[in-house]
């Protein structure tokens, strides 16, 4: 039988020709054939359809587009259900009945085709870059291929091509306004490996746009522009390398100078009164950090100074730690040496310095440079801890002797002295603690290698001595409270009447003893009040107590410059910052108003931070006339809680700020664009601003940051 239908039988030497209707011969199989056909598509479209489920659109209708998508997959879910519930075969080339199902499904699936195209339309016209429409293109690319769709998308999908060559303009523009502003991409990290890192993320943004367009660039292909889009990136591609090599080989020259100059400095160096220091400390540090860079990035060529320093930086990096080391512990002898403990420790210290010198000649191209700073390290670190010992007992010194000032030499009771009680027990222990100061006047001897007989060590004995003579004889408490600085007892009346009382005791106590003779009247009291020596006595001390009382209250009164830290209310000053970003004078009523910048935060904390530690560095005691002693660790204990309270202020409100920061950029990429809005600080800068005011971000902003 040929292609037309026709069958040749020869019988006999005879031919005849049949002609035989293929149509009726096959008309079976081409029916079963066209059904399973039909079962086919339907099978194809429930496929595509099911992958619509749990889909989520962003933008400001996102809530609502959504809904509408799980509309339709529940309408698709419907329509399954009943084509599943069908009873006839599907296979039988003779019930038309699963035809018109399966034809009944399609048309069901056209109209869910124009719902859904319409949705998918409004969601990429609301598409303002190519990385959110490719999002969408692939949130939706089971069904983007389906006809309908494709001819209600088709005005969209050809604007992919325009948002891609967008994107790519985009990565220009940046390349080309910041290329020249390093400062932009290296806060922490060398120049040029910043740079290259930045180039790379430009780089990796580019290749990532075009291998997102290829996902859709069959979809684009009634787009003049679509050969544009390889062509500028490739174009993008080319400049970013050459702008890498460029800053490959100027950095590799630049660091190679570097290099040179290091292995040509000495390890350390003479600095003012003495003092010592490890030479260009923070240039080394600097090459050792770009040294550290250079290791990563496998195309920088390392000329010969920066080989040399690279094969020796583990070595030179520890070096210069233990130098570091070293001549912070060498300054720390000499600064904090007490005049008459020169003369103890001049021996040693010349010794040691000479052996230091011989560090200043060497320098870091010399061999063996980290065995020679370890053999010196050993024996300074012997001195400085010998001194430190001898320090810290002097400490403990200076501590028993000022200690004595507090204790109660007279106990009072109603109106006349008490013998033994606190006074006994004062006396105890100034005798323990007075055999304590030999003990550890021995020790320091030892430490320092000194005979008695030495002419420096007595003269060290001498100064503890007059230590222990410059005791005061009263003491004051200065403290800070809601009415201001208060001395406690009272300057003026508290302490007049307390030295009223030790006066009237004393003469008091004259009148415990009989008296002896029989001629004379009165007992001893009226005889002592009576004598003009000892009145005179009195007059001095009363005299001697207005000098004092008058200096205290200069003391107080000098310390009243920190009153508008206790006396200014906290939430109108920030509310005057916030509107004004600085405190107004009396006379600006009309000032115009000026919200605070980042560099207003900083100038207010870093002026506060100064006011901490100059309140830190306030003496614990001082005495005054060399009798009356004034404790200020109550009052500056309590000027320190309120600066950190008035610095707590302003970081709790950059903390709030970053945390709405880090909520907007959430909300963004959720697509939330209804509650997203600029925030009023760089979200970077604050952190920075925050962490160098020593403030931890909460755990909670830390994992938001991470993410």
């Amino acid at each position: 039988m040929n292609k037309a239908g026709c069958v040749h039988i020869t019988q006999d030497g005879v031919t005849q020709t049949w002609d035989v209707p293929l149509h009726l011969l096959f008309k079976h199989l081409d029916n079963f054939l066209t059904q399973l056909h039909s079962i086919r598509e339907a099978s194809c479209v429930i496929l595509q359809f099911n992958q619509v489920d749990q889909t989520v659109l962003s933008g400001v209708n996102g809530r609502m587009w959504t809904d509408v998508v799980q509309g339709v997959y529940e309408d698709f879910l419907s329509h399954v259900t009943v084509l599943s519930e069908c009873k006839c075969d599907p296979t039988d080339p003779d019930d038309q009945s699963p035809r018109l199902h399966l034809d009944q499904f399609q048309d069901q699936m056209l109209d869910l085709d124009r719902r859904l195209g319409s949705v998918l339309s409004k969601a990429f016209e609301n598409c303002c870059d190519f990385l959110s429409a490719s999002k969408l293109v692939e949130m939706f690319k089971c069904v983007l291929d389906r006809p309908l769709i494709q001819d209600q998308l088709r005005p969209q999908l050809i604007r992919l091509v325009e948002l891609v060559l967008m994107e790519l303009d985009q990565i220009e523009v940046l390349f080309y306004c910041q290329r020249d502003k390093p400062e932009t991409f290296s806060r922490f990290t060398p120049t040029a490996a910043a740079g290259l890192c930045w180039t790379q993320q430009l780089k990796r943004r580019t290749e990532n746009t075009l291998e997102n367009y290829r996902k859709v660039e069959y979809l684009c292909m009634g787009s003049a522009k679509s050969q544009l889009v390889q062509q500028r990136a490739q174009q993008i591609l080319d400049f970013l390398q050459d702008f890498r090599d460029q800053l490959r080989t100027d950095w590799s020259c630049q660091l190679d100078s570097d290099c040179a100059f290091i292995l040509q400095q000495p390890l350390i160096q003479q600095k003012q009164r003495g003092m010592l220091g490890v030479k260009c400390s923070h240039k080394l540090e600097a090459v050792l950090r770009e040294l550290r860079y250079v290791s990563r990035e496998r195309d920088v060529e390392l000329l010969p100074h920066t080989a040399r320093l690279f094969t020796i930086r583990e070595d030179v990096t520890q070096s210069s730690l233990s130098l570091g080391h070293m001549v912070s512990c060498y300054n720390q002898v000499i600064s904090g040496a007490l005049q008459v403990e020169l003369p103890l420790i001049q021996d040693q210290q010349q010794d040691l310095y000479r052996a230091l010198s011989e560090l200043q000649r060497n320098t870091w191209s010399c061999e063996g440079v980290q065995h020679l700073v370890e053999q010196r390290r050993e024996s300074l670190l012997i001195f400085h801890s010998t001194v430190s010992k001898a320090r810290n007992n002097m400490d403990a010194m200076t501590h028993i002797i000022q200690g004595w000032a507090e204790l109660h030499l007279l106990q009072r009771s109603g109106d006349s002295l008490l013998e033994g009680g606190a006074t006994g027990e004062s006396y105890r222990q100034i005798r323990e603690e007075g055999q304590q100061l030999l003990k550890l006047t021995q020790v320091n001897r030892s430490l320092y290698g000194a005979e008695d007989s030495f002419e420096s060590w007595i003269r060290y004995l001498d100064h503890i001595d007059d230590k222990s003579c410059s005791g005061a004889l009263l003491a004051l408490i200065l403290q800070l409270e809601e009415t201001g600085s208060v001395f406690d007892p009272s300057v003026r009346d508290g302490l007049s009447d307390l030295l009223k009382n030790i006066i009237s005791d004393i003469y008091t106590a004259a009148s415990l003893p009989p008296r002896i003779s029989v001629s004379r009247q009165g007992n001893y009291q009226v005889c002592l009040q009576q004598s003009p020596e000892l009145s005179v006595l009195e007059q001095e001390v009363m005299h001697r107590l207005l000098q004092v009382r008058e200096e205290a209250e200069r003391l107080r009164e000098g310390l009243n410059r920190y009153s508008f830290l206790w006396q200014s209310d906290r939430l109108v000053v920030l509310q005057e910052f916030l509107t004004y970003s600085r405190r107004l004078g009396p006379e600006e009523l009309d000032a115009a108003e000026a919200p605070p910048t980042l560099k207003d935060f900083q100038r207010e904390i870093e002026s506060l931070h100064r006011l901490s530690r100059e309140v830190a560095d306030l003496d614990d005691i001082i005495v005054l006339h060399s009798w009356l002693q004034v404790d200020l660790r109550p009052f500056r204990d309590s000027l320190l809680s309120i600066i950190y309270d008035w610095t707590h202020m302003y970081t709790n409100y950059l903390l709030d700020s970053v945390s709405n920061s880090l909520q907007q950029v959430t909300q963004h990429a959720d697509g939330d664009e209804e509650s997203s809005s600029s925030s009023s600080f760089p979200l970077t800068e604050t952190i920075i601003l925050l962490e160098a005011a020593g403030v931890q971000l909460p755990e909670h902003l830390s994992a938001q940051l991470q993410c």
